[in-house]
């Protein structure tokens, strides 16, 4: 198995033998149920399941679907992962178990909404003068030119809405594995918020980073 659903919950600092310290992400991954494997042309496509639903909620269908997998409860979070050979089968557990300390690992979440705002936060504009009697001190300024082509180039940075997107951080590494209370700690920042739904999925090959 290549990846696993975790939850975020917040970050701290590991302290090295040689005196080094940097910051980690505490990361809370599975155990994860697997409920469904299913043959691609690429392989196997295996989803795995994270939480619990609510019992008072939870609909006949989606519990139908655990308990065929042989759950009792239906897992609130479900994701799928491609992995090329040796899927595991209906109804075992995936742990934190299949990382070891050192691997590369890349990290999927939701980045944290920042709603509607202008070019400055959300591109990094410098802005206009910051002195008396001007009126653009964050505003963009020029957009296009009016005579050709007479509108605005799609891409052009503007402002709108910011974050709540779906973000990927490559070329992490695993500084420690807690098996006992399934935590993970990954050096360096993820996307998302303390308690967000993140996948942890191991690096296949260089990144930008490492």
């Amino acid at each position: 198995m290549n990846g696993i659903i975790g939850r975020k919950l917040g970050m701290s600092r590991f302290f090295r033998e040689d005196g080094q310290v940097f910051p980690v992400t505490v990361i809370e991954v599975g155990p994860c149920p697997v409920l469904r494997v299913r043959e691609t042309a690429s392989g196997h496509q295996v989803q795995l399941g994270f939480g619990a639903y609510n019992p008072r909620r939870v609909t006949k269908p989606v519990l139908g679907h655990a308990k065929a997998a042989g759950q009792e409860a239906a897992p609130a979070v479900l994701r799928e992962f491609r992995i090329a050979a040796g899927a595991p089968a209906a109804g075992e557990t995936v742990t934190v178990g299949i990382f070891a300390e050192g691997d590369r690992v890349k990290v999927t979440g939701t980045t944290k909404g920042k709603g509607f705002q202008g070019v400055v936060k959300r591109h990094g504009f410098g802005g206009g003068p910051a002195t008396h009697g001007n009126t653009r001190h964050r505003k963009p300024g020029s957009v296009g030119p009016g005579t050709d082509p007479s509108r605005i180039i799609k891409g052009k940075r503007m402002p709108g809405h910011m974050g709540a997107a779906r973000h990927t951080e490559t070329g992490l590494q695993v500084v420690k594995i807690d098996a006992e209370r399934n935590l993970l700690f990954v050096r360096g920042a993820v996307p998302g918020p303390s308690r967000g739904i993140v996948l942890v999925r191991k690096q296949g090959g260089r990144s930008r980073y490492a």
